[in-house]
């Protein structure tokens, strides 16, 4: 008898929601390299479409806090694809973050870097992980930097330097394996 083994599901996640956001090409260039990397399923989110306030201590809708836990209760980890704005994360994405707490815990997180300068958002990773640690999440060495975005991509949204695949497979073969990991420990023993 042969087994089949639940596809993993880690959703990608674009954690800004500003006007003319240039993280929005890295993030469906991500989603893009996920789908066709094929070792899980993938879903693209959008901030924008989860938090509708900037004030901080307000929940999100009824209807997208609900589907938000609800994506995250399915989900075996989560990828996060967002810009460093002054040194950090974007304020929806942690009304975001902040929405849920119990659907994230033991679950990997990759963090996806962004920013117009040359770290590509590498303080707001490491603040990023900071939070995930409170969360519950275990976020992964692994982590990619799109830096200088606004030369990394062509007109038509196009990356211009193909070394990112390669930089994305090793982040994905990362999360995959503490997707898989931490899966069979949340499982019930006994």
């Amino acid at each position: 008898m042969i087994l089949l083994m639940n596809k993993l599901f880690i959703p990608i996640l674009l954690g800004s929601s500003h006007e003319g956001r240039q993280s929005e090409k890295a993030a469906h260039f991500v989603f893009s390299q996920a789908q066709e990397y094929g070792k899980f399923e993938t879903q693209f989110l959008d901030t924008k479409d989860f938090v509708k306030t900037a004030k901080t201590g307000e929940a999100m809708p009824k209807e997208q806090s609900k589907q938000w836990s609800d994506i995250m209760k399915r989900a075996d980890g989560l990828l996060i694809v967002t810009p460093e704005y002054n040194h950090g994360y974007p304020g929806e994405l942690k009304l975001m973050l902040d929405e849920i707490y119990e659907e994230y815990n033991k679950k990997p997180l990759g963090i996806c870097g962004v920013s117009a300068g040359m770290l590509g958002g590498g303080r707001m990773v490491e603040q990023l992980r900071l939070v995930a640690i409170e969360l519950q999440m275990v976020p992964i060495r692994e982590a990619v930097y799109f830096a200088k975005v606004q030369e990394l991509f062509d007109e038509k949204g196009e990356i211009k330097d193909p070394s990112f695949g390669d930089r994305l497979k090793t982040l994905f073969d990362e999360l995959v394996w503490y997707a898989e990991a931490l899966k069979k420990a949340r499982e019930p023993q006994g």
